[in-house]
């Protein structure tokens, strides 16, 4: 790993969307660890050290840094990944490098989370006197009060207290630097990505006002609170935080249902959506969400090639009404009828020609009533 990179993890398809992932002030990119697997299972997932902490060099960053210069720093992490455009969320100071980069680099932020954050942190004095003490005295007394500023009582991380006596005093300090400087309250207007604030509703030192400011600011801003979590909500309350960044990230059910709609048709996805009962439901929500919303957006694979993939695969099942419906979806989705032919015929070789019999038969129906 070079020096001038920050350290990073990625997990996830190299081919999915990319989402990076901004720690909070004296933790490494362990604060992610039980949300990030999971969001990488849509997501080319991206999570980075500030500097000083983790693996990050502490070099890359000095006495009166900005978030202006992390976020830098963060931009030349994505372009060394070959990473254009990426969703983004960050914890405390990591959602101020999120806000940062909305307002300053719209162009490479897709959509945005800003997790237990701030557009100012209660102006720059305090942040001053502590980067002023931790240059003069280390961290050792900072970590007195960790599991207080972080979480609710009773609760702790020891792999994130570790972080936090690891890192690097002076890089630190210039992290302090950075959110003495930091404020954005004027600029909130102007970001134009999809956001999500999440509040800790028991977070000390980004209180749920905070957040409610940035989300009254931002245009078609949502804000979640979560009950029981202080400030590292990521790591207190994991699921609660993932429920609400999937929702925002994946686009849920609505993309799928769009996605679903686009291949089979209005038609037929109205027919199955008044069939649907509160038994069926959560059957169809999956559906939505899974087959349509992650594995047809996946663009590894063309609509064209996943309607051939898919005739075949229904062939070798014998699933001949539903081949009928994929069958129109592949004309939908460019294929000729001569094209639906050949996949067809393939399969008389690897499936059996009774089952390709029935198959020509279905798709010979669906193609007379198009003529027709």
């Amino acid at each position: 790993m070079t020096e001038k990179l920050l350290n990073h993890h990625a997990e996830g398809p190299a081919s999915a969307p990319a989402l990076i992932l901004g720690p909070s002030l004296g933790t490494s990119y362990a604060l992610w660890d039980q949300v990030a697997p999971e969001l990488s299972i849509t997501h080319r997932v991206v999570r980075w050290d500030l500097p000083g902490h983790g693996g990050s060099a502490a070099g890359l960053i000095g006495r009166g840094a900005t978030i202006g210069d992390l976020a830098d720093l963060v931009l030349a992490l994505a372009d060394s990944l070959g990473v254009e455009r990426f969703a983004y969320a960050g914890v405390s100071l990591g959602g101020a490098v999120g806000l940062h980069l909305a307002v300053h680099h719209p162009e490479r932020v897709s959509s945005l989370a800003v997790i237990c954050s701030s557009s100012h942190f209660n102006g720059a004095k305090a942040w001053e006197e502590r980067a002023a003490r931790v240059r003069a005295e280390g961290m050792d007394w900072l970590l007195e009060s960790a599991d207080a500023r972080w979480f609710t009582p009773g609760f702790t991380v020891p792999r994130l207290v570790q972080d936090h006596r690891d890192a690097d005093p002076e890089a630190y300090a210039a992290c302090c630097d950075a959110l003495a400087a930091f404020d954005l309250r004027e600029r909130l207007a102007e970001i134009s990505a999809p956001t999500l604030l999440v509040a800790g509703r028991q977070d000390p030192a980004t209180p749920p006002a905070h957040l409610r400011e940035i989300a009254d600011a931002v245009p078609g801003a949502a804000l979640v609170e979560i009950p029981g979590a202080s400030h590292l909500a990521v790591a207190q309350c994991p699921e609660a935080v993932l429920t609400a960044l999937r929702a925002h990230f994946d686009g849920g059910a609505k993309r799928g249902m769009e996605v679903r709609r686009e291949v089979l048709g209005d038609t037929h996805v109205d027919r199955a959506q008044a069939r649907q009962s509160p038994f069926t439901a959560r059957f169809q929500d999956f559906i939505s969400r899974y087959a349509w919303g992650e594995i047809w957006t996946d663009p590894t694979l063309s609509r064209r090639e996943r309607s051939m993939i898919t005739l075949t695969a229904l062939v070798a099942h014998g699933h001949y009404d539903e081949l009928a419906m994929h069958v129109r979806a592949a004309r939908r989705n460019g294929l000729t009828p001569e094209e639906i032919g050949a996949v067809l015929l393939q399969t008389a070789v690897y499936c059996g020609v009774p089952a390709a019999n029935s198959a020509f038969a279905a798709a010979q129906r669906v193609l007379a009533e198009e003529e027709g």
